[in-house]
């Protein structure tokens, strides 16, 4: 029997339907839940993933794929709600760099369990086994390289 093999553009728009249902579904979750969006959570699960929980506002934008005015007008809001604080860098007075506050890791770590769940619900995510997860991770990752 012959499977007609999806071709290279519908894929593309296939995988860009999936990623802004995830999206949407996870900033329903985390709005709903914490206040915040998927954007956000992002933006501060990358922040505390950096050494010390700085990161200038520069590494933020390549780690999230946003520009840095992107991040910076992300943070405001964060920071007047007191998850992140912002201060000059003592190096380089131009710079700034980004601070998770003890807030700000309560709430990161408390949304990764918002996302979790609602990850866990979606269609098809659960039913991959553990090595097409993997080969799926690593392709995803691939094209986020290139």
């Amino acid at each position: 029997m012959y499977t007609a093999v999806m071709d290279t553009h519908e894929l593309v728009k296939a995988l860009l339907r999936a990623a802004t249902k995830t999206t949407n579904r996870l900033d329903g979750s985390l709005a709903s839940i914490k206040g915040i969006s998927f954007s956000e959570y992002q933006l501060l699960s990358a922040l505390e993933q950096r050494p010390g929980m700085v990161s200038t506002r520069v590494d933020l934008a390549a780690e999230v794929g946003l520009t840095p005015s992107g991040v910076t007008r992300a943070l405001k809001p964060l920071e007047k709600l007191g998850f992140v604080n912002t201060v000059k860098d003592v190096r380089d007075a131009r710079r700034s760099l980004a601070t998770l506050t003890a807030a700000g890791i309560e709430l990161v770590q408390d949304a990764a369990g918002v996302v979790a769940d609602t990850v866990a619900e979606i269609d098809g995510i659960t039913a991959l086994s553990d090595q097409d997860r993997d080969a799926l991770g690593q392709l995803l990752g691939s094209m986020a390289r290139s």
